[in-house]
Order: structure tokens, then C-alpha cells, then sequence
């Protein structure tokens, strides 16, 4: 066992507060930080640490991919860890976006190596040939958009805006309340020409305002997204687009699961996010990135249905709560220690990353021993034994990343 230091990204919709605060340093920081990546992604691997310094865990997986990784991970996955762990703290919503399939990601790999796309290149769409199914779990209360909206539903919330230019649109989803309606209207939207787009969304977003006025309106939290949306991104299509979308509010220790093909963006929130070990992002708006509309509707999945929350289920301790996912790649187990509860192990079998997010804890595994603050991670290699987990404030929280099969 060996204490991991992430690798902090900037973006600029991330916070200067949420994990400077978190890892006990000065607010604000110098730059918003966005994310925290542990795991072993070429973009930006952690570093492993020990008594002679630091070592990229890419490089420690590489020496002895066997024994950091498992040998039945090798034969499954490869040699490289099948999972990135992260904090997740968003100050301003994030991309309009959705991931592929493990199929669409490999073609999509391939077809951009075959035409020679620079792997740096902004316009790239797939930096590696894998899926992206992710977990997120609110650390804080964490808002965002997932999945469309039941049709029904979204023709009854447009209605309610009585906007005459809507009146055609509505139409073409009312006709045909199910996946082709949305993904005919979803692709409407966000291929209108200049001109048109310039006529519709100031006329929405005036009666997003008229609405919001009235008093225990049915859809206010989804008209409010849209205004914030409206004025943080002006004339962008995805205001529009965000409209067809589930508003899901989390309460710390909830999640959403996101499978391929999920249309989705994160608003506001603190989050420990896991996934499969991928970059890879097909944007539909709400950025200044690059946006690929015709490779984003090759992966949509239009099916309109509430977003299920994620309820933790007990663990075999009665610290541990474990998050049900179909991903092979993760498994993601939360431990809370207080009112009684002082200690939890961690079984041994695969690699293992912990993170502290609430005080603080002694992790001991073998003759190794490591204290943990809030922020602090470590790496246990599938070599490994079981780690025991002992709380040192009178509440704290680990989070125990794994190998999902």
C-alpha cells in the first residue's frame, strides 16, 4: 500500500472552493479546479509515493502489470488499470454530452487513426477505444441533466411556457411521443440554422421568464436550468436541447449511473465520480469545445424515462455501502465511520484506490501503514492483503474504488 497523489486538472467551470476545502487548503485557489484524477490514464496519471519520491502509476503497472493488476484483470482487461477514480467539482455546468459504446468507441478509434487525426488535435472525438459507463455519487447536494424526459412530460413543460414559435416543435414530438419523436425534435434543435435559432430561443427563454414568475409552477426547477443555461451560454442550441432533459438534484451519498449513449450535464456540486478508464466525449453543446452534432446522434439514446437515483445497498459491514452498477470495469463502495463504528476492512483481490472525504483515518495493509486527511488517497496493488480501515476523528468517509467483476 502507497499513498496516491491525483492529478489535479483546471477547467473553467470548476470551483475555487469545493476541494481546496475538502483537502484543507487556502480558499480560493489560484485557478478553478475541476477534477481530481486517480487512476492510470495516460492524459494524466497519479503518482504513486514512497520513501524515494514520486512514480507515475502508469509506469508502476507497467513493471508488473501481474501482480499491481491481478492476473485474471490482465486476461480481462489488458495491462492497464480498467478504472478512473475522481473528485468531480463543478461550479458551472459542464458540456452537453454523452459517451459511446465499447463497439462505437472502437470504430470510432479506429476510423480517426485511419484518417490520421493527431491524438492532441481538438477536433478529435475518440482519444482511446473504450466505453465510458460512470458512476457519480453527490459529496454535497449535486445537480445535473440526464437522459430525456418521458415525451409526454416535455410536451406537457413546453406547453406551459405558451410560446407561439414552440407551437411546430411541440407538434413534432405530440405526433410522436416516443424515441423517433425525441430524436427527430432533439435533432431539430440542435441543426438549426443561425437565423432560425436567433428567433426561437429569445422567445423561449421569455417565457421561461414569464413562467418562473407565477407562483408553485410544476416545472420551475427545469425552466430556472434553462434560463441559467440561457445566460451563461447565449445563442447556443444546447439551451434548447437541455430543455428534453431529466433535472435530477442528489443528496449526499446518492448517484446516477450513466450507460452509453446517456445525454448529460453536470450543473453544480461535489461528486466522487468513477468510470471506465476513458476520455472519451461527444459534446451536443454548452461548451467551447469542440462540438460533433452528426457522431453525437450516431450515439444517443432517445429512449424518454425518469433517471433512476442510486441508493446505496448495505455492505457486509455495517460501515460499508456498496454502489450496484452493470459495469464490469468498476465496483465503488462507500464507508462512514461514526456513532459506534471505528472500523471496516477492505477485502483483498484485485487493485484497490482509497480516498478520504470526510476527516480522517489509518489504513493498514500488511506491514504498511499510511494516515489518510480528507483528500488523500492511497493505492493498494492485487498483491496485496485486506486493508483495514481505523477512523482517528469521530466522523469519516472512505471511498473504496475496485475492479467491478
Amino acid at each position: 500500500m502507497q499513498e496516491l497523489e491525483g492529478a489535479l486538472r483546471s477547467y473553467a467551470w470548476g470551483s475555487r472552493t469545493a476541494i481546496a476545502e475538502l483537502r484543507g487548503r487556502p480558499v480560493p485557489s489560484a485557478h478553478p479546479e475541476a477534477e481530481l484524477w486517480l487512476g492510470a490514464h495516460p492524459g494524466d496519471p497519479a503518482l504513486v509515493v514512497d520513501e524515494n519520491g514520486t512514480e507515475s502509476l502508469l509506469e508502476v503497472l507497467r513493471r508488473d502489470p501481474a501482480g499491481q493488476l491481478g492476473s485474471a484483470n490482465v486476461e480481462a482487461f489488458g495491462e492497464r488499470l480498467p478504472f478512473l477514480l475522481k473528485l468531480l467539482a463543478a461550479e458551472e455546468p459542464l458540456s452537453l454530452q454523452a459517451h459511446p459504446s465499447a463497439r462505437q468507441a472502437a470504430e470510432g478509434f479506429r476510423r480517426e487513426n485511419e484518417l490520421g487525426v493527431p491524438m492532441d488535435a481538438s477536433i478529435r472525438n475518440y482519444k482511446d477505444g473504450s466505453h465510458k459507463p460512470e458512476l457519480v455519487v453527490a459529496l454535497s447536494r449535486f445537480e445535473a441533466l440526464a437522459g430525456f424526459r418521458e415525451p409526454t412530460r416535455t410536451v406537457k413543460m413546453l406547453r406551459a411556457l405558451a410560446v407561439a414559435e414552440l407551437e411546430p416543435y411541440i407538434g413534432l414530438l405530440e405526433g410522436q411521443p416516443d424515441s423517433d419523436g425525441l430524436r427527430a425534435l432533439f435533432t431539430t434543435w440542435i441543426t438549426l440554422p443561425s437565423a432560425a435559432l436567433g428567433t426561437l430561443l429569445p422567445a423561449v427563454l421569455s417565457g421561461c421568464i414569464s413562467y418562473v414568475s407565477q407562483r408553485d409552477v410544476e416545472f420551475a426547477p427545469e425552466i430556472r436550468t434553462a434560463l441559467e443555461l440561457g445566460e451563461s451560454y447565449p445563442g447556443d442550441a444546447g439551451v434548447l436541447a437541455a430543455l428534453l432533459l431529466n433535472r435530477v438534484t442528489l443528496e449526499p451519498g446518492q448517484g446516477i449511473f450513466l450507460a452509453a449513449g446517456n445525454l448529460h450535464a453536470y450543473l453544480h456540486g461535489l461528486a466522487v465520480e468513477i468510470m471506465a478508464n476513458s476520455d472519451n466525449v461527444l459534446r451536443g453543446g454548452l461548451t467551447p469545445k469542440h462540438v460533433d452534432v452528426p457522431e453525437l446522434l450516431r450515439v444517443l439514446d432517445f429512449n424518454g424515462a425518469d433517471i433512476s437515483v442510486l441508493e446505496p445497498e448495505p455492505g457486509p459491514g455495517s460501515a460499508e455501502f456498496i454502489y450496484p452498477t452493470p459495469a464490469p470495469e468498476f465496483r465503488l463502495t462507500r464507508i462512514e465511520f461514526g456513532e459506534g463504528t471505528t472500523e471496516s476492512v477492505v477485502p483483498a483481490g484485485g487493485p484497490r484506490i482509497l480516498i478520504c472525504t470526510a476527516g480522517a483515518v489509518t489504513a493498514r495493509c500488511g506491514s504498511s501503514e499510511l494516515d489518510l486527511g480528507a483528500g488523500r488517497s492511497a493505492w493498494i496493488s492485487a498483491d496485496e492483503p485486506a486493508v483495514r480501515i481505523s477512523a482517528k476523528s469521530m466522523h469519516a468517509q472512505v471511498f473504496s474504488a475496485s475492479v467491478g467483476r
